[in-house]
């Protein structure tokens, strides 16, 4: 079964920005592929592997309305010749399936890959990892092969720690937007032993950092708190004007969710003096571009700026 991950390309390191010494690269993996691109490609790309090797002909996955993960794994699905199901978080978007797709671009998206909905409640959904409700899913969809919310599990972590590549040894520090943990917990696998690792939460708190211990036994990293913007998906003007502005100076779309707030964290730390003279950095651009049009409807019902496209 050929899949779209056998046609991944060589991804650029570009310049954006020199300040007091200190050089900033990012790394375009939002170019691996237009539908499944960034982390989401990296994280699919041995979870479907071992779909296949066991003869798996369905994915079933979960996700919010307006999720990445649920896009690529519609997009990666259909490329690679699965069914998909999409577990979602929100019973009411199924009560009019038609009226739902017309005002979320993310789920029409994955509708046209083929992709079926289960709406669930929230209270449902937060049984997502438990084997009743699992259980119930086989009941209802037959056998499938169960792709965790996000994509965090082994087979993530193993394609995440192909993100690097042997000539990023010269950077100093790696720095990745992190939601589950999982794409952070790659980089760290992979990081060489004098560079550090750091990740910017989407989220508030730091409670993600059990999350990624579970995952590496190295202590090359930390995580920076401050550039969340009130939680996840939260997003205020100073944001959206930073995001505006990176795409004019330097020709490069950024998410509103995790590659907005990255990058303007490490743009404020690096007029603060927070890394040493002569440092290198190195960024990840992560994708997640296919959640801009989701969120400039929501800015314009809140008569919002809007990012530019």
């Amino acid at each position: 079964m050929a899949t779209v991950f056998e046609t991944a390309p060589s991804i650029p390191n570009q310049l954006i920005t020199e300040r007091n010494g200190v050089r900033l690269y990012l790394k375009r993996e939002d170019l691996l592929h237009p539908d499944v691109s960034g982390n989401k490609f990296r994280k699919l790309k041995y979870n479907i592997e071992q779909a296949i090797s066991e003869g798996q002909d369905t994915l079933l996955t979960f996700g919010g309305a307006f999720s990445n993960h649920i896009a690529a794994t519609a997009a990666a699905g259909q490329l690679s010749g699965f069914k998909t199901i999409g577990v979602i978080r929100g019973e009411e978007l199924g009560a009019d399936l038609e009226e739902t797709l017309a005002k979320n671009p993310t789920l029409k998206f994955a509708a046209s890959c083929g992709m079926k909905f289960h709406f669930v409640s929230r209270s449902e959904y937060r049984n997502k990892t438990s084997e009743v409700f699992l259980e119930s899913l086989k009941q209802q969809f037959g056998n499938f092969f169960l792709v965790p919310e996000g994509g965090t599990n082994a087979a993530a972590i193993k394609g995440c720690e192909e993100i690097l590549s042997e000539k990023d040894v010269e950077f100093d520090i790696i720095c990745s937007s992190v939601g589950t943990g999982g794409t952070i917990s790659g980089l760290i696998n992979s990081s060489a032993p004098h560079q550090k690792v750091l990740g910017f939460p989407a989220l508030k708190g730091d409670f993600l950092k059990e999350e990624i211990r579970k995952y590496t036994s190295k202590n090359n990293w930390d995580l920076i708190t401050n550039y969340h913007f009130g939680g996840y998906a939260k997003v205020n003007g100073e944001l959206i004007a930073f995001m505006n502005d990176f795409r004019k100076k330097h020709n490069i779309l950024l998410d509103p969710v995790y590659t907005g707030k990255l990058l303007f964290g490490i743009c404020k730390l690096m007029e603060q003096g927070y890394f040493s003279e002569n440092t290198r950095i190195l960024a990840i651009h992560t994708g997640g571009l296919q959640g801009i049009s989701g969120m400039n409807n929501y800015l314009k019902k809140k008569s919002l700026p809007q990012i530019d496209v």
